[in-house]
């Protein structure tokens, strides 16, 4: 069945829904060989993945995820991730915001992984943070309750992706699996904020989650290249809200920031990330360091609903920041991973 999908693809079809479930049916469950499964992503990333396809693999992709489940039914759950791929080199914007956002009591299931493309995965700073990373579901549920951020490692909840890790590394560039991490959150978020590489993938995407039943979800593109809402440039936005899809751009001189330049927080080690995002929470960061994290940050406060626009949302991180009250809940992060390693 692969090799004849695999088949149509190349000689320039697209794939069903029915189709494309099936085809990651067969990736998850470990039926496709390693060249099959790399020569699919390379042809798909020539091509570009249909709406159809990619609501196909997060289906099969979801059925094979461990999900988190919640106490409370109806406990609003946000996240914040990146598609990554865009080759930047910043610092972990979102992983910065998502603390940010987790200080002022909404609650943050951050999805992420280790460094594939990048200088520093969210994994990888938070580790060097000294900030749990929760090794089960239980205790990110636990962590999610008692300190209103948890992070949920990407390889405990999709071990089946474990048979796409060869074929991702050697090819070497983004593929569709950068498109559907983001999408398939063992928490179900229906809330989040998306940093997407290309406008046209964030239209798809937006097409995607609302198949999902998605309730308010922002995906964000920088104009200078960024899968986060950008410092130093435009941001095109696509917003997924009550079943209805728009489109506008935002700049950092509508939220009364100046304009930084990309090079401001582009950064080459995970030490170098971490200290950065130190600096932000210590009111210590320069303008454009700490400045990307309010907006991003702002924008996660929007779709999770305490604030009433990105601009109202910029507001209340800032003062977050400004009253010490982010900076305290940094700090009980730190001392409960601490606490939990000594243990």
């Amino acid at each position: 069945m692969f090799k004849q999908l695999l088949a149509k693809c190349i000689e320039g079809s697209s794939l069903t829904m029915e189709e494309a479930e099936a085809l990651m049916h067969e990736i998850m469950e470990g039926r496709a060989t390693e060249s099959q499964i790399a020569s699919l992503l390379s042809i798909l990333r020539f091509r570009g993945e249909t709406v159809d396809e990619l609501i196909g693999f997060i289906k099969a992709m979801r059925m094979h995820m461990t999900p988190l489940t919640m106490d409370e039914a109806n406990e609003l759950v946000i996240d914040t991730c990146g598609t990554g791929g865009d080759g930047s080199s910043t610092f972990n914007i979102s992983t910065a915001a998502a603390i940010l956002v987790s200080s002022t009591g909404v609650k943050v299931a951050k999805h992420g992984n280790r460094a594939v493309s990048s200088k520093s995965g969210s994994a990888d700073v938070l580790e060097y943070l000294g900030i749990d990373i929760q090794s089960s579901p239980e205790e990110a549920e636990i962590a999610l309750k008692n300190h209103n951020m948890s992070f949920l490692f990407a390889p405990i909840y999709h071990s089946a992706m474990r048979h796409a890790v060869t074929p991702r590394k050697e090819i070497g560039f983004r593929t569709a699996f950068n498109l559907l991490g983001p999408l398939s959150n063992p928490a179900n978020c229906k809330h989040q904020v998306i940093g997407v590489f290309s406008v046209d993938y964030a239209r798809k995407l937006a097409e995607a989650m609302k198949h999902f039943g998605s309730e308010h979800v922002l995906f964000v593109t920088g104009r200078d290249g960024l899968d986060e809402i950008s410092i130093s440039a435009e941001t095109n936005v696509v917003e997924l809200k009550d079943g209805q899809i728009t489109e506008y751009v935002i700049t950092p001189d509508d939220f009364g920031f100046k304009r930084g330049k990309i090079e401001d927080v582009i950064v080459s080690s995970v030490e170098e990330s971490a200290r950065r995002i130190e600096a932000v929470f210590h009111n210590k960061a320069t303008d454009s360091s700490r400045n990307i994290v309010i907006l991003n940050a702002g924008a996660a406060l929007y779709v999770a609903g305490r604030a009433a626009d990105i601009q109202d949302g910029v507001y209340q991180a800032l003062g977050a920041l400004r009253n010490g009250t982010a900076l305290k809940h940094f700090q009980s992060l730190q001392a409960n991973g601490v606490s939990r390693r000594v243990n």
